[in-house]
């Protein structure tokens, strides 16, 4: 029973890309690191988004407690990486998740959404958090021209 839940809700989802890791920067010798992941865009073809989020290490999380909790910091870079071909995406104002990566057990998450602005040919990626109760106004945004030179 709960293996057909689990499936109903992941068809239900939408579907997100998949980051890959390409640097660990460590910051402080209590084992913080800034994370770099890469991520193509599922719906469009020749874009990709490099993504970097805080990550606290053991040391700091036995420091100072909130011991499953990661902060929401994160930053966006999106650019034209090959030929851009525009899949089926959203084109309403609250755009379309991308990614998302978990930032606490249940709750807290950070999102990248891609929203379409037609009117000037461009495509905007916000890199946010997401949290049940406590929103919160850190984000980072990118920008990538759909004009030819």
């Amino acid at each position: 029973m709960m293996k057909r839940i689990c499936t109903l809700l992941a068809l239900s989802l939408p579907a997100v890309g998949h980051a890959e890791q390409v640097g660990n920067v460590d910051v402080d010798w209590l084992g913080n690191d800034l994370i770099i992941e890469a991520l193509a865009d599922p719906e469009v073809e020749g874009v990709t988004c490099h993504v970097t989020y805080f990550e606290r290490g053991i040391i700091d999380r036995l420091q100072k407690g909130n011991w499953f909790e990661d902060p929401s910091n994160s930053s966006i870079s999106c650019r034209q990486t090959g030929p851009i071909k525009i899949g089926d995406i959203d084109r309403g104002d609250e755009g379309e998740d991308v990614f998302t990566k978990s930032r606490s057990i249940i709750f807290k998450s950070i999102k990248i959404k891609r929203i379409f602005d037609e009117k000037n040919q461009t495509l905007i990626y916000i890199s946010h958090a997401r949290d049940v109760q406590n929103g919160s106004a850190k984000m980072s945004m990118s920008t990538v021209p759909l004009y030819q030179p």
